[in-house]
């Protein structure tokens, strides 16, 4: 009984809060890259393969220029070209989504693999310049709250003003309502005399963007100037189970993602009494949980449309 109020005062402690933010933190910005994709209805499948390269390129552009700003301004640029890529295909050439997610997808992952090891060996980069953390001062010092919010990364402080911009840009702006306007009505759009399809090509740059973003917070903020090959670890997919989960929104989606960070963090600190090979699956697993909730929830809106409108929904079938 013991072992057991120690273990649950280690999981509610500061400093599982203070992990659950920087582990959750590159999912999120991925995340609402993949929110705006989503609002113009493409469905990014390739957001893995985006965070492998931005963070691959962020290390590099570190260990070239030895500054880790300007590691990110080179993952910025590699985002935007990857984002073009995608869009070439996916919007100009009509190619189907998951087919170039999934191809994006390896062709990031044997890319940085093979350009780690031609450049820093077998072994990975390790210890380049990294993004400083950040400490609040007096804010850092008061009780718990502190504790969780001080010495982070600066994305992980971007990520939460990136939540509010991007809420305020999706569904109070102009700008948003067309590009809502473009994934779910594109026919009232053209009518209107705006492009759609222009609309897809901004979402998927910022999407590569974000998600480059999102990779080098790994490599230079999170991990400290390091990159191992296939360091993303699916992180991409769980980005976009977020969106689903999240439903686009962009705060529900960032709270999606603190959702992963939190059961991240609370399997290592459940490495202690359990296989690390069976805390590493956790945060998975509650992703497959959340995509499994959120079909039963579809499922059960569908019926109850069918009941309230049953003559509707015999004409739309």
């Amino acid at each position: 009984m013991n072992e057991f109020s120690e273990l649950l005062k280690s999981i509610l402690s500061p400093g599982t809060f203070n992990e659950m933010l920087r582990r959750a933190t590159p999912v999120a910005i991925a995340a609402l890259g993949g929110a705006l994709t989503e609002h113009a209805g493409i469905m990014n499948i390739g957001m893995d393969g985006m965070i492998l390269m931005g963070a691959f390129f962020g290390v590099l552009g570190s260990f070239l220029f030895s500054s880790a700003w300007a590691g990110l301004a080179f993952a910025i640029l590699i985002g935007v070209l990857v984002g073009l890529f995608y869009a070439l295909f996916v919007i100009k050439f009509r190619s189907d989504e998951f087919i170039i997610g999934c191809a994006l997808n390896t062709f990031a992952l044997g890319l940085t693999s093979y350009m780690s090891r031609a450049i820093f060996g077998t072994s990975g980069a390790k210890g380049y310049p990294s993004l400083p953390d950040l400490h609040l001062g007096v804010i850092g010092k008061i009780p718990f709250f502190g504790g969780v919010i001080d010495g982070h990364s600066l994305f992980v402080y971007v990520a939460v003003l990136l939540v509010v911009i991007l809420w305020v840009f999706v569904y109070k702006t102009p700008a948003g309502f067309h590009l809502r306007a473009a994934g779910e009505k594109p026919e009232t759009l053209r009518t209107a005399g705006l492009s759609p399809d222009r609309m897809k090509w901004i979402a998927s740059v910022l999407c590569g963007v974000l998600c480059s973003i999102a990779g080098a917070h790994l490599s230079l903020g999170y991990l400290n100037g390091t990159f191992a090959e296939n360091m993303s670890n699916s992180r991409g997919f769980v980005a976009f189970a977020c969106v689903i989960f999240g439903g686009a929104n962009p705060i529900k989606t960032y709270l999606a993602s603190l959702m992963f960070g939190f059961f991240d963090a609370i399997g290592l600190r459940l490495q202690g009494t359990i296989s690390s090979d069976l805390t590493g699956i956790i945060p998975y697993a509650i992703t497959v949980i959340m995509m499994v909730y959120v079909v039963i929830r579809s499922n059960r809106r569908k019926k109850h449309a069918q009941k309230r409108d049953p003559k509707a929904a015999g004409g739309a079938a």
